[in-house]
Parts: C-alpha cells; sequence; structure tokens
C-alpha cells in the first residue's frame, strides 16, 4: 500500500501538489489525523481523491459504492463530489475506524449522503443483489482486502449499470507486482486480478499509474 504516488522524488511530488491539489480543509484534517494512526498506510493518496472526485464530477453519479471506508475519506471526497441527490453506499467492517469517517462525514456537512453498512463486505454486495439492485449503481470503489478483490470485482459489475465506472486501488502493489522475486500471497492475487482485468471482454480498461496504482474499468453494456 502507498499514501503518495510510487516513483517521485520528494521535490516533484511537493511541487505536483504544489500546482495541482485543491484539497478541502476538511479532507487536510481527516488525512492528517489519519497519517497519526497505527494502519495509515491504507490511507488513499490526496492526488488520487481529488483524481476520483473529477471523475464523480464528470459522471454526475446518483448511487455510487465504496468498499473498504477506513476513515473515511474516499467516502467523503465521493460525497463533496456528488450531485445534490448523489448517495454514497459505504462497506466496511470495522466499528473503530468508521467512527472517524462518521464524525467527518458529520463535520463536512455530508452524512445523509452516506449510508455505511458494518459487515462483510460480500454479505452487503450479495444482499444488494438479492434485492434487485443489480445495475442500479454508477460509480464504485473498491479499497479492501485483496484476497476478495476478484469477488468485490464480479458482485460490483453485477451491481454497476452498463456505462457505469469501477475504480480499483492498490493494484500495482508498491512495484511488488513488476518484480518476479515477489511471490507473496497477496502478489501473486493481484497479478492474476490484473491479468484477468485485461483481458476481460466485459470492460473497458486503464490503469493509472497514480498513488499505489489505480485500474478505471468501463462497464461495457
Amino acid at each position: 500500500m502507498a499514501n503518495k504516488t510510487l516513483g517521485l522524488e520528494k521535490n516533484l511530488y511537493d511541487y505536483l501538489h504544489s500546482v495541482s491539489l485543491r484539497e478541502p480543509a476538511i479532507l487536510a484534517q481527516l488525512r492528517d489525523e489519519t497519517a497519526q494512526h497505527p494502519m495509515s498506510r491504507m490511507q488513499i493518496a490526496p492526488e488520487q481523491g481529488q483524481f476520483m472526485a473529477l471523475l464523480v464530477q464528470l459522471m454526475g453519479p446518483k448511487k455510487t459504492l465504496d468498499i473498504g471506508v477506513f476513515t473515511g475519506y474516499s467516502s467523503l471526497v465521493v460525497a463533496l463530489a456528488l450531485p445534490p441527490e448523489g448517495k454514497v453506499v459505504a462497506c466496511d467492517v470495522s466499528e473503530e475506524y468508521t467512527a472517524i469517517a462518521r464524525r467527518y462525514w458529520q463535520q463536512a456537512g455530508v452524512a445523509d449522503k452516506i449510508k455505511l453498512h458494518i459487515a462483510p463486505a460480500l454479505e452487503t454486495l450479495d444482499s444488494f443483489i438479492a434485492a434487485g439492485e443489480a445495475g442500479t449503481f454508477d460509480f464504485a470503489f473498491i479499497d479492501a482486502d485483496k484476497s476478495n478483490y476478484n469477488n468485490y470485482y464480479e458482485r460490483t459489475l453485477q451491481l454497476l449499470r452498463p456505462g457505469g465506472l469501477m475504480a480499483i486501488d492498490n493494484v500495482l502493489q508498491s512495484g511488488r507486482v513488476a518484480d518476479p522475486q515477489e511471490q507473496d500471497k497477496v502478489t501473486n492475487t493481484i497479478r492474476a486480478f490484473n491479468q484477468k482485468l485485461h483481458g476481460d471482454p466485459r470492460i473497458t480498461i486503464s490503469m493509472v499509474p497514480i498513488a499505489d496504482g489505480l485500474t478505471l474499468a468501463l462497464k461495457l453494456g
């Protein structure tokens, strides 16, 4: 995991922020608090959040999905970019981590836009499918346990409408996917996942080298 874009020297990374990043104060406060958390490496990079917000503003989605909330940065950045009627359906298993998220959602005035489900995400996604919500989501962000990436992807693909967009985090695994010496389970899982998406005719893809790698997958009709 990486909470800044891989491969950029500090002076270039700082320059990128100085001429590009327009991070709202509430997001900066959340990021600063999360930086003190023992699991701070799970935080997405601010330039990635801004990129996702731009995608959301372009799409104008009404119904979005956030799989893996942590302290709430991704949910908040999407909620702030949504049109007034837009909603975020958020999935996580941790009451502890998401308590921070809830506090910031409230402070930002978007708590009414975010519905949090505390349960294993696969159970939540399956319940949506069983309730007839397939094809009703416009945008989804996946940033949860890597062992279930393929399962999250398949469920999310069902839930997205044709023309809906999925953004999948950590697909470069700090560069380990490109190193044949790295043969740990997580790295091999992500390698196989990346290869699957590369050949999947149900989607159009682009792997963007921002933060720890972000794959965009557009669901075809």
